[in-house]
């Protein structure tokens, strides 16, 4: 590669952070293990600008885990060229949401895109490593909607997607932030998998049917109250599982009673993202939605918690080249 000229040289790209519903095999016994299911949200972009050339931007920090992708994938591809990387939007970090994978992604896809590499995201997330134990991040980045993958087996690299389906555009997904916790990441997250027992095999044969026979069903016939009961079945499988580690069915202390209350009126799909503290809740419509939204907020005034309603994204990430070196 010693030509840049050849090179697209500005690219865009733009993705979304996503809900982590939960595992539904942590017990292994089969020979697969964890298997998850997602939903990319239209919320929390994390938008990127990549240019051949070295850049200086004053009007943000560099972070270094930004630059290690980039000089991940670089040396991986074997590309001498520099390459610039401008984030002009982020999601939260270590919130549940996403922000690595996609942040990860999104910079491969965009020296994908420089250089025509010809990479598959599956690919880039393996030379970032990214992926290990849940496919999800990759499906959502690639596709949108409801994914749900298959777990690791002994030969696998990044958990296949073996479900995908778009997600009710008219259902509302109500997440609920605490700004003071930091969900559990890195090697604290490598060490409670490690350091926490099987799940029982009954239980997880339990969540399997239940994904298989209640949630995806529901989705395609768009019965929230069949794919409520069966996410609230995923997210007590989960929570009673990491309950050791993150001191009860959900990380954080605020987020906690306000996911129980809604539970207590009668809002069945409600839970954790992945290691949180970000809460969500799936209402039938914007206007359901916000009358929740006023209550909670009116019950709930902690400085801390956050509030936000958007709808599912079902398409996914975008990659745009800006112009073309001449």
């Amino acid at each position: 590669m010693n030509d840049p000229q050849k090179y697209t040289a500005k690219v865009e790209v733009t993705t979304t952070a996503r809900l982590h519903m939960g595992f539904f095999d942590l017990n292994g016994q089969l020979g697969r293990r964890f298997g998850s299911l997602g939903l990319s949200l239209q919320a929390l972009p994390t938008h990127i600008e990549l240019a051949l050339g070295e850049q200086v931007f004053a009007d943000q920090d560099q972070s270094s885990y930004v630059n290690n992708y980039k000089q991940a994938l670089l040396a991986h591809l074997s590309i001498a060229e520099p390459v610039s990387v401008r984030v002009l939007q982020q999601m939260p970090r270590h919130s549940g949401l996403g922000s690595g994978t996609q942040m990860a992604l999104a910079i491969g896809a965009g020296i994908n895109q420089l250089f025509g590499c010809q990479l598959s995201f599956t690919e880039i997330a393996s030379i970032v490593q990214r992926g290990r134990r849940s496919g999800i991040g990759i499906g959502t980045f690639a596709h949108g909607g409801l994914v749900l993958d298959g777990g690791v087996g002994a030969h696998t690299t990044i958990p296949p997607v073996i479900a995908q389906h778009p997600f009710p555009p008219e259902w509302r997904i109500l997440l609920i932030f605490d700004r003071s916790h930091i969900g559990v990441h890195g090697a604290e997250e490598v060490q409670a998998f490690n350091s926490l027992a099987d799940h029982t095999l009954s239980a997880t044969q339990k969540v399997s049917h239940a994904l298989l026979m209640q949630a995806l069903p529901a989705i395609l016939e768009q019965d929230l109250a069949q794919f409520g009961a069966a996410i609230a079945q995923l997210q007590a499988y989960n929570g009673d599982y990491f309950s050791p580690t993150q001191g009860g069915r959900y990380a954080s202390k605020q987020v906690a009673p306000v996911l129980e209350h809604l539970a207590n009126l009668g809002i069945s799909c409600v839970g954790q993202s992945s290691w949180g503290p970000t809460g969500f809740a799936v209402f039938e419509s914007e206007r359901v939605a916000k009358q929740y939204l006023q209550g909670l907020q009116a019950k709930f005034s902690h400085p801390d918690l956050a509030w936000l309603i958007c709808g599912a994204n079902n398409t996914g990430a975008s990659v745009v080249s800006k112009h073309h070196a001449s």
